[in-house]
C-alpha cells in the first residue's frame, strides 16, 4: 500500500494557486471534481473503514476578489477581509457541491492561529472536528481571514494545516501545491538543484533550501512549507509535497505515480502527544484517584469522575494535571477536561450525573486516555 492507502486521518492542503484560476480568476471545476472523487475513494477505504480527511483549503480571497472586480495589484487590508468575506461563500459552496455527489457530507470550520495555540479554544476546535470526522463528514478549513489582520499580512494555509493536523492528530499530512516537492535550491532559477525524495529531521541545511512564493496567489513558498514540515513531524505526523496542479493529482498519488517529498517523524502521533504531556515541566494541580481508579489506569483506560477523591490546585480545562494514589505517588499526568471549580464538583460522582451537577453535558472523563500518560 501507498503512504496515501495506509493513512487512517488525513489533511490535504489545497493552494490558490492550484485551486483558482489565475486568468479567470475562477475555481477550476474540473480539478475540484477530480479532488473530490479522489477524496471519496480515501474516504471510502479498502474494507478497513476509511480514511478521515480533513481539507484546509485556500482561495477565498481570489475568488472575491473577482467577484468584486477588484483591481490587479495588492490589496488594502479592508478589501482583503471583504474578499474573503464573499468568497469564503463559493469556496464552502463549490466543496458542498463536488462532494455531496459522492455522498459526503461538508462543513466548514474557520480558524484563527490563536485558535490553535490558546489552550481552551484548541480544546474546543479539536474536539469538534473530531466530533465531525466521527461523523463521517469532511470539514472543510481555512483562515478567518475576515477578522485574522495578521494571517492575511503574514499568514499561511501552509502553516495552518500542519496546526490542523497537529490539533487532530492526523497521521499524514499532504501539501498540494505548485512544486513536486523540497530541491537543494530552487529548481525554477538553478538548474543544477536536485530533488530530495525524503527528509527525516528539519536542519540548518534543510531550512537553506527555501525559496520564495512562485505567483501572487501563492502566499507562502517552500519557506512556510517547511515551518509546517516541522509542526507536522514533531507532532509524529508524516507530510508530503506534492504538485497538485494537473487534474487528477491526488489520485496520481494515492497510486504512487506521482513524485512527492515525504518528511518523515519518528515518533507516531499519540506517542508524540503522550511526550509532550510527559515533558511539561510544571503541572496545575492534582487529582488523587481510589484503588479502583489506579486498576484502570494501569490497565490503559480514562480516568473517570468517580474515581477521583480528592482535587487540589486552580487549574482550568485543558491545563496539565498529576494523577496521584491515596498515598500520594504520582501515577500518571494528564490533559484535564474540568476546571478545578468543576472537577470538584462532580469527584466521586458518575459521569451520568455530570449535567445534572454542572448544567451542562462534558466529556465522560475526567482525563481521556488519550490525554493520559501513565508513568
Amino acid at each position: 500500500m501507498t503512504p496515501l492507502e495506509e493513512a487512517r486521518r488525513l489533511v490535504i492542503k489545497i493552494g490558490s494557486s492550484i485551486l483558482v484560476d489565475e486568468t479567470r480568476g475562477e475555481i477550476r471545476r474540473d480539478w475540484l471534481e477530480a479532488l473530490a472523487a479522489d477524496v471519496a475513494r480515501l474516504h471510502r477505504g479498502q474494507g478497513s473503514g476509511g480514511c478521515e480527511i480533513a481539507l484546509v483549503s485556500s482561495g477565498a480571497i481570489r475568488l472575491g476578489r473577482t467577484q468584486f472586480k477588484l483591481a490587479p495589484g495588492p490589496l488594502k487590508l479592508e478589501e482583503s477581509q471583504a474578499a474573503a468575506a464573499t468568497g469564503q461563500i463559493q469556496l464552502a459552496h463549490a466543496y458542498q457541491e463536488a462532494l455531496a455527489r459522492h455522498g459526503i457530507t461538508v462543513a466548514q470550520v474557520l480558524l484563527t492561529l490563536d485558535d490553535s495555540e490558546e489552550r481552551r479554544r484548541y480544546l474546543n476546535a479539536r474536539q469538534t472536528m473530531g466530533t465531525l470526522l466521527g461523523m463521517k463528514a469532511v470539514p472543510v478549513i481555512n483562515e478567518n481571514d475576515t477578522v485574522a489582520t495578521d494571517e492575511i499580512r503574514f499568514g499561511d494555509n501552509d502553516r495552518l494545516s500542519a496546526r490542523v493536523a497537529e490539533m487532530i492528530s492526523a497521521d499524514t499530512l499532504v501539501l498540494l501545491s505548485d512544486i513536486d516537492g523540497l530541491y537543494t535550491g530552487d529548481p525554477r532559477s538553478d538548474a543544477s538543484a536536485t530533488f530530495i525524495p525524503e527528509i527525516r529531521e528539519i536542519t540548518p541545511a534543510i531550512e537553506a533550501m527555501g525559496g520564495s512564493a512562485a505567483s501572487e496567489l501563492s502566499n507562502g513558498g517552500m519557506v512556510t512549507k517547511l515551518i509546517a514540515g516541522r509542526i507536522a513531524m514533531a507532532a509524529g505526523c508524516r507530510m508530503a509535497i506534492a504538485d497538485g496542479r494537473r487534474v487528477g493529482a491526488l489520485g496520481a498519488l494515492i497510486d504512487g505515480k506521482a513524485r512527492c517529498s515525504w518528511f518523515l517523524p519518528e515518533a507516531s502521533p499519540l506517542s508524540a502527544r503522550k511526550k509532550w504531556i510527559r515533558g511539561s515541566l510544571k503541572t496545575a494541580g492534582t487529582l488523587t484517584v481510589d484503588d479502583g481508579a489506579v486498576r484502570a489506569l494501569s490497565a490503559g483506560k480514562s480516568l473517570l469522575p468517580a474515581g477521583v477523591t480528592g482535587v487540589d490546585g486552580e487549574f482550568r480545562r485543558g491545563d496539565v494535571v498529576d494523577v496521584k494514589d491515596r498515598l500520594g505517588r504520582v501515577l500518571a499526568r494528564g490533559l484535564v477536561a474540568y476546571a478545578a471549580e468543576d472537577a470538584r464538583r462532580i469527584a466521586g460522582r458518575k459521569s451520568t450525573e455530570i449535567e445534572r451537577l454542572l448544567g451542562f453535558r462534558g466529556r465522560d472523563e475526567m482525563v481521556h486516555r488519550d490525554d493520559l500518560v501513565v508513568e
